[in-house]
């Protein structure tokens, strides 16, 4: 139980974390935000034990953030996808608290990114938290792709894709920008 608590606490700190960056993908905003979430997204990954972390692009486009697992080639692989931009913020009176500085309000928190799609992240950070801190195996294999251009329509991920197509070979996808 106590591990189950300091990992929450841990997912909700580092949630609170990527949500205070204010990385909005459309134009118009400032890309140095953008490339502070992949940074940060990258350090993450780097502490909860994933290897070979790389932030990269193609065509100038906004950065994707590149991560694995030790490999065993008796275990399935996963490719884990989330991404790291966010809308811009909108109408700032339709907020009830300032969108890049997350609030818990009757055990939610509010924010941002806090769900589409840096809560994503934190999934994937959180799940490879725990094995690292339990001291159990990945039954797995991980490939983690974190994108920076979802939120205006991913028009470099079929190039980035069919470019790494061999580092993000997998036998499945899992995706964590859904409901």
């Amino acid at each position: 139980m106590a591990l189950q608590s300091s990992l929450q606490e841990f997912a909700l700190s580092e949630l609170k974390k990527l949500v205070k960056i204010p990385s909005v993908s459309f134009p118009g905003f400032d890309r140095k935000f953008v490339d502070a979430s992949a940074e940060a997204t990258r350090d993450l990954l780097e502490r909860v034990g994933f290897k070979n972390v790389e932030i990269t692009s193609i065509n100038d486009c906004f950065p994707y953030v590149l991560a694995e697992s030790s490999f065993d080639p008796k275990k399935p692989t996963c490719l884990l996808y989330a991404h790291h931009d966010v809308q811009p913020m909108g109408r700032s009176e339709l907020w009830n608290s300032p969108p890049f500085e997350p609030q818990e309000r009757d055990g939610r928190l509010y924010g941002r990114g806090t769900a589409d799609d840096k809560a994503g992240i934190l999934v994937h950070a959180a799940a490879m938290e725990h094995f690292r801190s339990s001291g159990k195996e990945l039954p797995v294999n991980l490939k983690v792709l974190i994108e920076g251009e979802e939120e205006i329509g991913s028009s470099n991920l079929l190039s980035f894709l069919e470019k790494h197509r061999d580092r993000l070979r997998s036998d499945v996808i899992i995706v964590t920008d859904t409901a």
